[in-house]
């Protein structure tokens, strides 16, 4: 093999090496889906999901416990439907709570439960009853702005 070609082969060894890299990358931070046990099922009902997406985390005290499932709208009251699946091995108590925060800069949604403490436990397909929505901030905006313009006479 001439020294141009070995050069050449190495020059691509290293360019599918850089490929490789990147597309492991952006599978590790593109948050995938949730590879833990699974098998308890949870539902939960918003008036705001405000951009939350299917495979979104699910965490307790920021620890990932499970994924978003599905987000459909609810037909009876016309709220956001959101099914979790979460790891079998958690207790959640009739008043746990979950709410729907913003993690880290990008703005990422994700759903945070608070376990509750009560006594008796959410069964494989209940619902989380206490929920707080996502906080829009183009609306909270929105009231700022009315609540100095609205007074002002001219």
């Amino acid at each position: 093999m001439t020294r141009s070609g070995l050069r050449d082969l190495v020059v691509g060894i290293f360019v599918l090496l850089g490929l490789g890299s990147i597309a492991y990358l952006s599978f590790r931070l593109g948050g995938s889906s949730y590879a833990g046990p699974g098998g308890l099922t949870v539902y939960a009902y918003f008036d705001e999901v405000g951009g939350l997406s299917a495979r979104a985390p699910v965490v307790i005290s920021g620890v990932k416990v499970g994924q978003v499932v599905e987000i459909g709208l609810d037909p009876g009251d016309y709220r956001a439907k959101v099914t979790m699946n979460l790891d079998r091995s958690l207790e959640l108590r009739e008043d746990a709570s979950a709410s729907v925060v913003t993690q880290g800069v990008l703005g990422d949604k994700l759903v945070a439960i608070d376990p509750g403490g009560a006594d008796e436990v959410i069964p494989n397909g209940g619902t989380i009853s206490l929920t707080q929505s996502a906080v829009i901030l183009e609306q909270l905006i929105g009231k700022l702005v009315t609540s100095f313009g609205g007074g002002a006479e001219k």
